[in-house]
């Protein structure tokens, strides 16, 4: 199991990897084909923020599903015990579900960004940067390659990332934005084709918000008619 722990704006200490370490049988114990893991430590420098100024996000692979959790905390200790809690509890949710369901999918999170081996370091960074955000939307990008760049001098930055994707039902996107602790979730409809995005309302209401170009609605009315 490769074991990734990535600092932002914060330096990760030796015995904080080791803390790491000897958690991950919580892992391994629910998800023993877990591959990789994906730890992201972030210091939130306000002081007004000081109870909630360590942020640990955990992000599981195993096979091809995906598990992710956050928590913070004043430190990161109690906010990786945190994270730890959120994220066990969904693998246990994940191994629950595949005992009575075989998926045919595989799911590649909007926001999930795991770069190779060779790329990463421990501070986050991106070497595909361009000069303005006019180039960044216009430049072609394939599978798994990003853009990031920042707009003139304000600290405004916007990234772009090309995912494939299989097509997937309405239900399916529901338990993949569930897994990975997000309010929303974007996929392709395979009952529609059209780009799409799960969202939560209130309670226990969801949402689907479907994008399509009037041309293309008006030419699926034409044909059915």
């Amino acid at each position: 199991m490769d074991i990734v722990i990535t600092g932002r704006h914060t330096q990760i200490k030796q015995r904080f990897r080791d803390v790491v370490e000897s958690k991950m049988n919580r892992v391994t114990a629910i998800a023993p084909d877990t591959q990789r893991v994906q730890i992201v430590v972030s210091h939130e420098g306000n002081p007004r923020l000081a109870d909630t100024a360590k942020r640990v996000e955990i992000t599981v692979i195993a096979g091809s599903t995906v598990v992710r959790a956050e928590a913070s905390s004043a430190e990161e200790y109690s906010a990786l015990d945190m994270a730890l809690d959120k994220l066990t509890l969904r693998l246990r949710r994940t191994r629950d579900r595949r005992k009575n369901h075989r998926r045919g999918y595989t799911p590649i999170p909007a926001e999930l960004d795991v770069p190779p081996a060779e790329e990463r370091t421990d501070i986050e960074g991106d070497a595909d940067v361009e000069n303005s955000p006019e180039a960044a939307v216009a430049s072609d990008l394939g599978p798994g390659e990003s853009v990031e760049v920042q707009v003139g001098d304000t600290p405004i930055v916007i990234r772009r990332k090309l995912h494939i994707a299989e097509p997937m039902s309405i239900d399916e996107a529901l338990y993949e934005m569930e897994l990975i602790g997000h309010d929303f979730f974007l996929f392709v409809n395979k009952a529609t084709n059209r780009p799409s995005v799960v969202y939560h309302r209130h309670g226990w209401s969801y949402g689907v918000f479907e994008i399509d170009t009037a041309e293309n609605v008006k030419k699926e009315q034409e044909a059915r008619g």
